[in-house]
């Protein structure tokens, strides 16, 4: 098949890895996969644009970063967009367009109804749509285009969207799938105890990951009062955070302080080379609610380097972890979340067993070549109708 990835951001965040992910895993199976997406303004530091380059995933064409769905000039760019899906870059036109954001997907579906009456047959191409968030899809007529006859097929990152999207698509396909992670980038190269030293924890410390931005809607205030609670029988565990955000003083620093824990917080900043080394020297790894990237990939990654998982029913988080086999599925509360923390932390045994039972299952389920067989299928069958 001739595949095409077109995506209208130019950041390196949300679906940008898994998408590269997936187009590499397609090429190694002897598809033909090409990438558009905007080359990155003068002040960025990290793109998709650079990212895929260095994976030798060289964009073919660029494509303005804009955002809102619809912009003025629209209709020259939809005229290029065509283009490109009529010629493709080698040997005539793509099979698949598969799109990430809704300005990529407006632009791909209104070039593929180019010049043509609406109920007529579209071009060659098929669109599938790649939904990062995990929420329900409202119900509302610009949705019922878009998610409906605006694409070919739809792929959403939980069955309960999935589901819940059925009456948007009147029967075109729509299926859900986890996500996958490149293993390779995962090597550990630096042992626990040189990360230890290096934040200034204690070697024996029980150590909790959460890899995310530093904002409210990521509900650090419940990781927080959990922590509050676990320390008054663990005074030794410490809550390692991996990420940034320009609230971090709102959203953690000033809350901790408050509750006299901010000793026990660690931000450990926004990680690139040395991720894994820093998430594989902790004990556990918890995951409250998704980002951008709706199959929660820091949650696969952990499970990967054999961490136990406590994560929330948000989401795709309850599909990727088996509950009371890979970690622990709580409620939204700080006492159902701190007892959750201190049964692993108490128990070292059930700790590597779970942690185990997690790499294992990332093993099975996240492999690339797994995903991009599964997507081939679900390409074969929007193709077929």
């Amino acid at each position: 098949m001739k595949i095409l990835q077109l995506v209208s951001d130019w950041k390196w965040t949300g679906p940008a890895e898994p998408m590269l992910v997936l187009t590499a895993a397609l090429r190694a199976r002897g598809h033909q996969v090409d990438l558009i997406c905007p080359e990155p303004p003068g002040r960025a530091n990290r793109s998709l644009w650079h990212e895929a380059s260095l994976r030798k995933i060289d964009p073919v064409h660029p494509i303005e970063g804009l955002r809102s769905a619809i912009r003025w000039g629209d209709g020259e760019r939809v005229r290029r967009v065509a283009a490109w899906l009529e010629s493709g870059a080698i040997g005539g036109p793509y099979d698949i367009v598969h799109c990430w954001h809704t300005r990529d997907h407006v632009l791909a579906a209104r070039a593929l109804r180019l010049g043509r009456p609406f109920d007529a047959h579209p071009r060659h191409a098929r669109l599938v749509r790649f939904l990062s968030s995990a929420e329900p899809i409202p119900s509302w007529p610009w949705n019922r285009w878009l998610f409906g006859a605006g694409c070919d097929g739809l792929i959403c990152v939980n069955d309960s969207t999935a589901q819940s999207s059925r009456g948007l698509r009147r029967e075109r396909p729509v299926t859900s799938t986890t996500g996958a992670i490149d293993f390779n980038e995962l090597e550990v190269r630096r042992g626990r105890a040189e990360v230890r030293r290096e934040l200034g924890v204690p070697q024996d410390a029980p150590l909790i990951a959460v890899v995310a931005r530093m904002q409210p809607h990521r509900r650090f205030d419940l990781l927080l009062c959990a922590l509050a609670r676990l320390t008054r029988t663990r005074p030794d565990a410490r809550l390692v955070i991996l990420g940034r955000g320009s609230r971090a003083d709102e959203v953690v620093v000033q809350p901790a302080r408050v509750m006299g824990i901010e000793d026990r917080v660690i931000c450990a900043g926004y990680r690139v080379e040395d991720y894994s080394d820093v998430l594989a020297a902790m004990d556990l790894c918890t995951f409250l609610v998704p980002g951008s990237d709706g199959t929660c990939r820091a949650l696969l990654q952990a499970a990967a380097l054999g961490l136990p998982l406590v994560g929330t029913r948000r989401g795709a988080i309850p599909e990727i972890i088996s509950n009371g086999q890979t970690g622990w599925i709580v409620d939204e509360d700080p006492d159902a979340i701190a007892s959750a923390w201190r049964q692993l932390i108490d128990d070292p045994q059930q700790r590597r067993e779970m942690g185990e039972a997690a790499r294992r299952d990332a093993q099975s389920r996240f492999q690339p070549d797994r995903y991009a067989a599964w997507m081939e299928r679900f390409y074969e069958t929007v193709r077929a109708r």
